[in-house]
Parts: structure tokens; C-alpha cells; sequence
């Protein structure tokens, strides 16, 4: 099994070392046979940025490239994204729940609880970008 995830694109600009990759992202349905009939078939455009390209002369926009990151920054991402605020918030849920035993109070803590984890990932969001990046094969 391959260590890394991979999607195929066209370059949308250059700038400095940075180049954004514009990809097609595709949900397991939308390639089916039949997903012009269903409504649950979906695809959406997004814009990657691959930071720190050494060689951009190499590079011009409207190129196809594909872009790679490994299954490792995939798994950081995710829990950074869902797994920790999910773990926030259940915890605080219960917590307050049994402090208090008033289950309005405690849904309306647990998510005011996610705004301060939210708030650190925006300020950490550089130290994260780094370390979530993506690559040019």
C-alpha cells in the first residue's frame, strides 16, 4: 500500500516558491456509471498550495502536475480537523452535565469550548501549514 495521497492538477499561478494547484476533488460516487442520475454524486474545484517549491522555472501555469502529501500528514490533518474538536466537545459536554446536570448549559458550553481550540489552530496556523504541506512529483 502506497504511503501517500495524490490528485492530479493544472497549475493556477506562481508565486515566488509558492504554486497553487487547482484539483478536482471528487467524491467516491461521482465517478460512477450512473451519477448523472443521482443526487448524491458530487465534485468540487479547490485550490492547493505547495509551499517551498525550489525549482519554479521548471513550471508554468496551465501545467499538469500532480500534487502529493503522505498518509501520515493526511492523519494529522483529520485529527487536528475532527478527532480533537470531537474530543472537546464531548468532553466538555458530559463534564458539565455532571457538575451541573442541566443539559442545555452543558450543549451550549461544549461549544463555546471549541472556540478557544479554534482560535490556538488560527494562531498556530503557520506552524501547522508547514507541517501540513503538500508536494509536486
Amino acid at each position: 500500500m502506497h504511503n501517500k495521497i495524490s490528485h492530479s492538477g493544472i497549475i493556477d499561478s506562481i508565486i515566488d516558491n509558492c504554486v497553487k494547484v487547482r484539483i478536482l476533488q471528487t467524491s467516491a460516487c461521482a465517478a460512477c456509471k450512473v451519477a448523472g442520475h443521482c443526487n448524491a454524486a458530487e465534485s468540487k474545484e479547490k485550490i492547493i498550495d505547495v509551499l517551498d517549491v525550489s525549482d519554479t522555472s521548471a513550471l508554468r501555469v496551465g501545467d499538469e502536475v500532480t500534487v502529493w502529501a503522505s498518509r501520515d500528514v493526511a492523519n494529522h490533518a483529520l485529527l487536528l480537523g475532527f478527532g480533537v474538536p470531537f474530543l472537546v466537545l464531548v468532553g466538555v459536554l458530559f463534564l458539565v452535565i455532571y457538575i451541573t446536570h442541566n443539559e442545555g448549559l452543558a450543549a451550549l458550553s461544549a461549544l463555546l469550548a471549541l472556540v478557544p481550540y479554534y482560535a490556538v489552530l488560527f494562531l498556530c496556523r503557520d506552524r501547522i501549514r508547514e507541517r501540513l504541506s503538500f508536494h509536486i512529483e
